[in-house]
């Protein structure tokens, strides 16, 4: 199913139709935009034909020194079977050869009163938003000291009720239970929650509980960048947790590489405040002030130390 299609950027921008209407449904698969200067001069060798093309003062006054015959086998050429729409900026006449090629190939024309560049800009934002890689994961989302937290594990580990704690304890609320990932850009992943969920809370035992009208507005958000993952699980005497925090293991997501630490939980453990004082040294490694490297720093140190005085003896 396409993701975007022609009528949501009328509907999104909100365009005035002039042409085209059977084609409004077809798909938009790029964020590129283009701006056919080239091709009105009738150089059609590598026209990017799938993408919205954007028709501004440069390219509508061009059209007009054509003969009518030019100008009408330019605008047949642009109303290819692939193309998805052709937009007009600055609310500018339409050269009535295009209209006439839009209805006959039922390529949608459409006009906006935005400058050319603020309405290019707007729409490729809009696009590479859109369009963007996206993925659900089972987790809860918590915005804590500015740093957003997924909180994964298995079903019934306590995520949610380590959410809750974090809200009362001040701190934001974004999804439970299923996360919408979207890839903006390499390198940053934004989670939101599914409109059908948004502001809820899963407790066992308990129920469902709006979070926003337990707490108030501050106490959720629409979204936030994942930074770092909490990843629950039931302690494990066997295994070996990590101590000092000196390996800092990954987890790729999409494209993106983010960190996870991995919180075993038992009775006794406040795992809210854990995940609070994670994301303080989370943000502290930031700023170049890592205390498990200045420990082993210091450690080495003193054995070195405590080697030259036994030579020394």
């Amino acid at each position: 199913m396409a993701k975007v299609r022609v009528a949501d950027i009328i509907k999104q921008f909100n365009l005035e139709l002039i042409s085209g209407e059977e084609g409004i449904h077809r798909p938009i698969t790029t964020s590129d935009i283009s701006r056919p200067g080239l091709e009105m001069t009738g150089f059609f060798d590598y026209y990017p034909a799938d993408r919205i093309q954007l028709l501004g003062m440069t390219e509508i006054t061009f059209s007009n020194r054509l003969t009518p015959e030019e100008r009408k086998s330019r605008m047949e050429n642009l109303c290819s079977d692939i193309t998805p729409g052709i937009v007009i900026s600055r609310g500018l006449e339409i050269p009535s050869e295009l209209i006439e090629a839009s209805e006959e190939h039922s390529v949608p024309v459409m006009r906006t009163p935005m400058k050319t560049t603020r309405f290019s800009s707007r729409l490729t934002n809009y696009l590479e938003y859109k369009l963007a890689p996206t993925t659900a994961v089972h987790g809860v989302l918590v915005d804590v000291y500015g740093v957003g937290v997924l909180i994964t594990g298995k079903s019934g580990v306590g995520k949610s009720e380590t959410a809750l704690e974090l809200v009362k304890r001040g701190h934001r609320l974004v999804a439970d239970d299923c996360v919408e990932i979207v890839q903006e850009e390499e390198g940053s992943l934004i989670g939101h929650a599914p409109e059908l969920i948004e502001h809820l809370l899963e407790i066992r035992g308990l129920g469902i509980i709006n979070v926003m009208t337990l707490f108030g507005a501050g106490a959720v958000r629409s979204h936030k960048r994942i930074t770092m993952i909490a990843n629950l699980e039931i302690w494990d005497q066997h295994k070996q947790y990590d101590r000092l925090g000196l390996d800092e293991e990954k987890v790729k997501i999409l494209d993106t590489e983010i960190t996870k630490m991995t919180v075993p939980v038992r009775p006794g453990r406040n795992l809210a405040i854990i995940i609070e004082v994670a994301a303080m040294n989370y943000r502290l490694k930031n700023m170049g002030v890592n205390a498990a490297r200045q420990f082993t720093d210091k450690l080495a140190d003193v054995i070195e130390e405590h080697e030259q005085e036994n030579n020394q003896g």
